[in-house]
């Protein structure tokens, strides 16, 4: 990046450096402790859970922030801070007082030098306006939400008329109700606990005074810069710095979360700037392209970017062949930069030509940095065109389908969608489908023979005769309780389970296994290098939990997951390595457990005794979010139409729930 193409003066642009690298670590002691606690600013609290008790970044190698991550040094150098002040911006980026240190340097960006060029305020100006353009273009409007939300209801009204149970039957009734007389029953909430961390947090809700000073426009441009230099490869001169992979990392989008939310810019603006860096790095390329292929020239820079083996190999997907070219599939290149950025197309009259070069010629910046990383493309390829050819590790289906709108359209993140409790293969599908975000979002298909087999097997015995019998008589009331303490069971109540252990132990091997294969899916960046935020109920959440698990047993992988969603998950407690798992998840963790779900307990027992169950209960581990959604849950099958609910009660876009104090 060269000065010339930067909107920030060199002061500017070394405040912004600053506050990523405060933002970045902050955002890592936030994985294992609540928003304010009070250890925020406790110089003897430890740093990171299991870190070195080092109280110097350069000393603590599991730090975000430190060099060995690769994660702040290749920002800076984008920035052209100058080199000797980087360890010094590490060091304070891990400073135990950092609330002290973020004001001076927002001061700092605010500050406007005399050699300020008129040119690079209208840039700033011309670029708030397009990410506006496009942050409007993307918001979903009244009449799409309404008409999701009615194909979400008469889901949901199909799922209650099946699975009608005794349990059930009051609150089916409810939902044959006129949508509009279901107000009531919409009002159900579910409850989020604090992270167990104590019952002395307090948070500081003033805002930093040193914002205020802060215009819009200067905001917006940090953040393109930053997100810029996030996503830039830039050759490394230290091999100290080379575990840093490829693309967009979960950890920089947890930095820039935060660093949104201390500038008080709504998420969607930052969505909107993901889109337009994406949009207009494929564009750049394409137009190299072109020039490569008209000069053939063997030593121009992008005939060595291809020798280079940048330019990976081809994807077939939908019967079009598409150029993966420098990890960034092209469908900009196959179907025109048009079809990938309807919002860009748009944008040119709402604020006019100039604004448009105003805003491309700010991501050429991004370009000029030698390379743009793999940080998307291989998605629309990668994943859709995952599908087991052959039986692989005794999975004989895993395959991914696109939901929504948001696909070819220069997204910079994923969501991947993992039903567990199904009875045909829509119900793969929708449960996800009304549920509104901005992310590129994929519904994982798996082993459906089985899942449909085993829960099947579960809805006919909950409509057994027998079953019914003992609903009615309030005996499921005390099934959890005796699971939980490891009483002897009722032989009535063994008997008629026994024919669902077969079916489940097999969907438990078969999750375990589609785990890992996630893991590899992952792992060789089928989704396109960009953070990822799994969410999946019942078997499905097992499958997040192993995909997980094989993640975490290599430390070189924290950067793949932003967040995590676990609802009604089948997983032992204390027998699993929850702190391990924690870790790999960059930003947040929600376990949504219903204490009511015996079914999930009758299901589960067999290895589960007095080991805990994650769907029934919460999980006692540093960073962890439980969620208790047992107002909502009426069976276990009822995360097939509550789960957009909980997801929209999460609201998982915000950076990190407030807690204050015990609940």
């Amino acid at each position: 990046m060269s000065s010339s193409s930067s909107m920030l003066t060199p002061t500017q642009r070394y405040a912004a450096g600053a506050l990523f690298g405060l933002a970045l670590h902050q955002a890592q002691m936030h994985q294992t402790r609540p928003l304010g606690s009070s250890s925020d600013d406790d110089p003897t609290d430890e740093r990171v859970s299991n870190s070195s008790s080092s109280d110097s970044v350069s000393e603590d190698p599991q730090l975000w922030a430190h060099e060995s991550s690769g994660l702040l040094r290749p920002v800076f150098r984008f920035l052209e801070i100058e080199k000797n002040a980087w360890p010094g911006l590490e060091e304070t980026a891990g400073s135990s007082s950092a609330n002290h240190h973020i004001g001076a340097f927002l001061r700092l960006l605010s500050e406007e030098s005399g050699d300020t060029s008129s040119e690079a305020a209208d840039m700033e100006l011309a670029l708030s306006k397009a990410v506006d353009a496009m942050a409007s273009s993307i918001e979903t409007t009244p009449v799409d939400f309404e008409s999701k939300k009615e194909k979400h209801r008469e889901y949901e009204h199909e799922c209650r008329e099946k699975f009608s149970t005794p349990e059930m039957q009051p609150k089916s009734e409810e939902a044959n109700k006129h949508p509009n007389d279901q107000q009531e029953t919409n009002s159900k909430s579910c409850s989020i606990e604090p992270l167990p961390m104590g019952s002395d947090s307090k948070i500081d809700e003033k805002p930093f005074e040193e914002v205020r000073m802060l215009g819009y426009q200067r905001k917006v441009t940090v953040l393109y810069e930053l997100l810029s230099a996030c996503l830039a490869q830039i050759p490394e001169d230290n091999k100290r710095s080379g575990r840093r992979r490829k693309g967009y990392d979960a950890r920089h989008r947890m930095a820039l979360r935060l660093l949104a939310t201390w500038f008080d810019v709504e998420w969607i603006k930052m969505e909107a700037i993901e889109m337009m860096v994406a949009c207009s790095a494929m564009a750049l390329l394409k137009e190299e392209e072109s020039k490569e292929e008209g000069t053939q020239s063997p030593t121009s820079s992008w005939a060595k970017w291809k020798r280079g083996g940048i330019i990976g190999a081809a994807a077939l997907t939908g019967g079009t062949l598409m150029a993966i070219t420098g990890g960034l599939a092209a469908p900009a290149i196959a179907a025109g930069f048009g079809a990938l950025a309807p919002t860009l197309g748009t944008i040119i009259p709402v604020i006019g030509a100039s604004g448009f070069a105003a805003a491309a010629t700010a991501a050429g910046s991004v370009a000029g940095s030698v390379a743009v990383a793999a940080s998307f493309g291989a998605a629309g390829a990668g994943l859709t065109g995952t599908k087991m050819a052959r039986r692989t590790g005794s999975v004989d289906e895993f395959e991914f389908k696109a939901i929504g709108e948001n696909h070819s359209q220069g997204r910079l993140a994923v969501e991947i969608m993992v039903s567990g409790f199904v009875f045909e293969e829509e119900d793969f599908i929708r449960p996800w489908e009304g549920h509104n975000d901005n992310l590129e979002r994929y519904a994982l298909q798996w082993e459906s023979k089985n899942l449909i087999a085993v829960s099947t097997a579960i809805q006919d015995w909950l409509t057994s005769r027998l079953a019914m019998e003992l609903m009615k008589q309030g005996a499921m009331l005390t099934v959890l309780s005796t699971l939980l303490t490891a009483l002897a069971w009722p032989a009535t109540l063994l008997a008629v389970t026994d024919f669902i252990d077969s079916k489940w132990t097999i969907a438990v091997d078969r999750s375990d296994k589609a785990g890992k294969l996630l893991a590899e899916v992952l792992l060789k960046g089928l989704q396109g290098h960009r953070p990822v935020t799994l969410v999946g109920f019942s078997l499905g959440a097992r499958v997040i939990f192993k995909c997980l698990q094989v993640l975490a047993e290599n430390g070189q992988n924290a950067g793949l997951v932003e967040r995590v969603v676990l609802l009604g998950a089948p997983l032992a407690i204390k027998d699993e390595n929850w702190e391990a798992i924690r870790k790999v998840v960059a930003g947040r963790f929600v376990n949504a457990y219903s204490t009511n779900d015996w079914t999930l307990g009758v299901a589960f027992r067999a290895s589960l005794l007095t080991q805990g169950l994650a769907g029934i209960q919460p999980i006692d581990i540093p960073g962890i979010e439980n969620v208790d959604v047992t107002e909502l849950i009426e069976g276990h099958s009822s995360y097939l139409w509550v789960t957009q609910q909980i997801l929209e009660q999460l609201e998982l876009d915000t950076y990190y729930p407030v807690f204050s104090g015990t609940p």
